[in-house]
């Protein structure tokens, strides 16, 4: 019986671009009409184009302010502020998280109330406090990105915990591991798709708060930008502040999904 050759067994695995290309094309195809909406209806003249840049102009605004240094003077300043305030939470909630999920069970239940309670605090109303306290510096806009980066993280962390398989546990008591080995080997491994998923949920609103933040008692960066922009009625500077902003934003989730799937990488193995 003939055997296939290599030819053909290459020319069968290859795979089928035009097929795959239409894939790609229409799980895409919502981002191409909204962008073919954002360039079409401001150019049809109006209200639309007096209030809204099309994305060509905002690309070329994009372009001019990348060239002149004054994007990532900008952008520099903000990434240094939700970064510090996001680690900074991260470096609290984690362990305080490990510490009311694990064996703390009634510390867990007398302070969840207050927890609670301070988690659902609306982080405007306490700016002005932080800016009592802290000042109009960088200090009072770092403490409210940590502020609102700080209950997600802590009640996903918690939550995972809480959750494990005492199975798990048992089974790395059985094999001999101690304290720390069964801490780093069996528990944080279990948790981490709850972590990862409050470490995702707090990135999503450390820009959103910071530009809140930057918008009062600043003078640098992408949120003092889009308020600066507002107030001089400069609307395509507003809208590619509002663009680059969105793209931090994005950026830093993409990152932490592709951190999680390289030390989470498990979870979808198993899964299937």
């Amino acid at each position: 019986m003939p055997t296939p050759s290599t030819a053909t067994l290459l020319t069968r695995d290859a795979p089928r671009w035009p097929e795959r290309a239409g894939r790609w094309l229409l799980a895409h195809a919502s981002v191409f009409l909204f962008l073919a909406g954002w360039e079409l209806l401001p150019r049809a003249g109006g209200l639309l184009r007096t209030f809204i840049a099309p994305p060509s102009v905002v690309a070329r605004v994009l372009w001019d302010i990348l060239r002149s240094g004054e994007l990532a003077q900008h952008a520099g300043v903000s990434a240094f502020r939700a970064l510090s305030g996001f680690g900074l939470a991260a470096v609290l909630a984690l362990p305080l998280g490990f510490l009311l999920g694990g064996r703390f069970h009634a510390f867990e239940r007398v302070v969840s109330p207050v927890l609670s309670f301070l988690g659902q605090v609306n982080p405007f109303s306490l700016f002005p406090l932080f800016m009592l306290l802290f000042g109009i510096g960088e200090l009072s806009k770092s403490a409210l990105v940590f502020w609102v980066c700080l209950w997600p993280l802590l009640f996903h962390t918690t939550t995972a915990v809480k959750q494990l398989d005492p199975l798990l546990v048992r089974a790395g008591r059985t094999l001999g591991c101690g304290p720390l080995r069964l801490f780093f080997r069996v528990i944080v491994p279990a948790a981490s798709p709850g972590i990862f998923a409050g470490l995702r949920a707090s990135a999503s609103t450390a820009f959103f708060m910071l530009v809140a933040a930057e918008m009062i008692g600043a003078t640098s960066g992408l949120g003092w930008l889009v308020w600066n922009s507002e107030i001089n009625f400069q609307i395509a500077r507003l809208f590619t502040a509002t663009v680059v902003i969105s793209v931090l934003g994005l950026g830093l989730n993409a990152l932490l999904g592709v951190l999680e799937r390289r030390l989470v990488g498990w979870k979808g193995a198993w899964s299937a």
